[in-house]
C-alpha cells in the first residue's frame, strides 16, 4: 500500500517542519485567538438575545446556524477561489488576507456585547466566515506540500493539525482563566500579531510565471474575463477529481464527515448549556479534552498508525470513532457522558489530517492548492446544509413539544450521516481492499487498539 510502504519517516526526525517554521508560528497566534472565543460566544449570545432565559435560547441556535448556512453559501465558492488564486498569485498574500479577516467582528464585541453588538459581530463574522475560516487550513496544505517530499507529507499534516489542536487547546486554556471582558481584547491583539508575523517572515513558495499579458488588458477587458477563466479554472477541478477514483471517494467522505461533525459542533455547546447547564468553563474543559489528547494522536499515534495501516486504514478506524462520539451525545444520561464523548476526539481528528495526505499523494505540487480547495468546498457545501437540519430539530427535541423524550436525537440523526460516508469505504474497489487486510494485520499485533475503537 503506498501509505504504509513510503510511511518510514522515523517519528523523532521533525527537520521536515523547520522549512513551516514562521508558518507555524503565524498559524499558532491565529488558531489560538480564534480558538479562545468559542466557549465565551455562548454565554455572550445567549446573555444578549435572551437575557430572561438562562437555559435556553432558540433564537440563538437559529442565529447561529444562519450565519453558518450563509457563509456556507459564499464558501462553497470562496475555497476553490481562494486555491486557484493560491496557485496563480502565491501562498504568503492570501494567507495574511485569511488571517485578517476575523479582527474586525472581535473588536466589535472587545468594544460591546449588548444585544445590536452581538448583531453586528453575527453580520461580520459571516462575512468573516465566507474568506477566513478554513482557508487558511487549506493554504497552509498547499504551503506545505511545497516544501515537503511526497513521502513525508502524512507526517507534516499529521503535525500540522497536531499543531493545531495544541493551539486550541491553549485558546481553550485562555479562555478558561481570562476573566470574559478580556477574552476578545487578547484575541485581536493576537490576530494583529498573526498577520503582521507572516507578512514579515514568511516566504512566498510558488514560482510565479509572467504576467505581462494580464498587464495589457484594459480594464474592461480584465473584468470580463475573470469570471470566465474562474469558470474554467472550476471545470477543471472537476474533471480532475471526476477521473481519479480515489480523489470521488476521498470528495465523498469528506462531505458526509463534514456534514455530521459540523452538525454537532454547531449547536452542541448550545445543546450542553440547556441540559446540563454548562458554562464557559465546563465548555472550555471539554474542549481541551480533545484539543490535547489531538496533539498525542496525530503527532505521536498518527505516524506509527500510517507507517503499519496507511492513509485509509487510519481513515476507517477515524470514521468509525466519529460515529460512537455522535451516538454518546445522542445518548447522554448524565453529566460525565459529553466528556467522555469528548474523548473519542483522540481517534477521529484523524480524519483530516489522513484525507489531506491521500489528495496530496494524487495530485502534483501545481494543483495542491486547486485539490485541496475543491475539498474544502465540498467540506463547505456541508457546512451550508448541516443548520438547516440540525438547528432546528436540535430547538424541537430540546421543547416542550418534542414528540418522544430524547433531548440529544438531533445527535443521533448526525451519526447517521457519518455512518453514510463510512458505507462509502465499505463499498470500495480493488485499490481500498488492501486497507482491510493491513487493518486486520495491525488488530492482530495490537488487539488493545480495537478494543480502545469500540469503546
Amino acid at each position: 500500500m503506498v501509505g504504509a510502504a513510503d510511511g518510514k519517516l522515523k517519528m523523532g526526525d521533525v527537520r521536515v517542519l523547520k522549512p513551516l517554521a514562521h508558518l507555524l508560528i503565524g498559524l499558532v497566534l491565529y488558531w489560538v485567538a480564534e480558538e479562545m472565543t468559542v466557549p465565551v460566544i455562548v454565554d455572550i449570545t445567549m446573555a444578549a438575545l435572551c437575557p430572561g432565559d438562562g437555559s435556553s435560547c432558540p433564537e440563538a441556535i437559529y442565529l447561529t446556524g444562519l450565519h453558518q448556512t450563509v457563509g456556507g453559501i459564499f464558501r462553497a465558492v470562496g475555497f476553490t477561489l481562494m486555491g486557484q488564486l493560491a496557485d496563480e498569485y502565491g501562498r504568503k498574500p492570501l494567507l495574511i488576507l485569511a488571517a485578517s479577516t476575523s479582527i474586525i467582528p472581535y473588536t466589535v464585541l472587545a468594544l460591546s456585547s449588548t444585544k445590536v453588538a452581538v448583531y453586528v459581530y453575527l453580520v461580520l463574522r459571516t462575512i468573516s466566515f465566507m474568506i477566513g475560516q478554513g482557508t487558511i487550513t487549506c493554504l497552509a496544505l498547499a504551503y506545505t506540500a511545497d516544501l515537503v517530499e511526497p513521502s513525508k507529507r502524512a507526517f507534516a499534516f499529521g503535525c500540522l493539525t497536531g499543531i493545531l489542536s495544541a493551539s486550541h487547546s491553549l485558546g481553550n486554556v485562555f479562555s478558561r482563566f481570562l476573566p470574559e471582558q478580556w477574552i476578545f481584547q487578547f484575541s485581536v491583539l493576537l490576530l494583529v500579531c498573526s498577520a503582521i508575523y507572516m507578512k514579515i517572515c514568511l516566504v512566498e513558495t510558488l514560482q510565479k510565471a509572467p504576467s505581462g499579458s494580464c498587464r495589457r488588458l484594459s480594464l474592461s477587458s480584465l473584468v470580463l474575463s475573470l469570471p470566465q477563466q474562474r469558470w474554467a479554472s472550476i471545470k477543471e477541478n472537476i474533471s480532475m477529481v471526476k477521473i481519479n477514483d480515489t480523489l470521488r471517494r476521498v470528495t465523498y467522505i469528506s462531505f458526509f464527515y463534514e456534514l455530521g461533525m459540523i452538525a454537532i459542533s454547531d449547536v452542541l455547546l448550545y445543546y450542553l448549556k440547556s441540559v446540563f447547564a454548562f458554562d464557559k468553563n465546563q465548555f472550555s474543559e471539554i474542549l481541551m479534552v480533545v484539543g490535547i489528547g489531538s496533539i498525542f494522536s496525530q503527532i505521536v499515534i498518527l505516524p506509527v498508525m500510517i507507517h503499519a495501516i496507511g492513509e485509509k486504514g487510519v481513515l476507517c478506524i477515524s470514521i468509525l470513532a466519529s460515529v460512537a462520539y455522535a451516538t454518546l451525545y445522542g445518548l447522554a444520561w448524565s453529566w460525565w457522558v459529553p466528556y467522555f464523548a469528548s474523548s473519542l476526539g483522540i481517534i477521529y481528528v484523524m480524519v483530516k489530517p489522513a484525507t489531506y495526505a491521500i489528495i496530496s499523494r494524487e495530485v502534483v505540487s501545481a494543483d495542491q492548492g486547486k485539490a485541496q480547495g475543491f475539498n474544502a468546498t465540498v467540506k463547505s457545501t456541508a457546512v451550508l446544509m448541516a443548520p438547516l437540519f440540525m438547528s432546528p430539530l436540535t430547538s424541537y427535541f430540546l421543547s416542550e413539544e418534542a414528540p418522544f423524550n430524547c433531548e440529544g436525537f438531533s445527535f443521533l440523526v448526525a451519526g447517521f450521516f457519518l455512518v453514510s460516508q463510512y458505507s462509502s469505504v465499505l463499498l470500495c474497489s480493488k485499490k481500498w481492499e488492501t486497507t482491510y487486510l493491513n487493518l486486520n494485520h495491525f488488530y492482530r499485533q495490537y488487539p488493545w487498539y480495537l478494543l480502545g475503537c469500540l469503546t
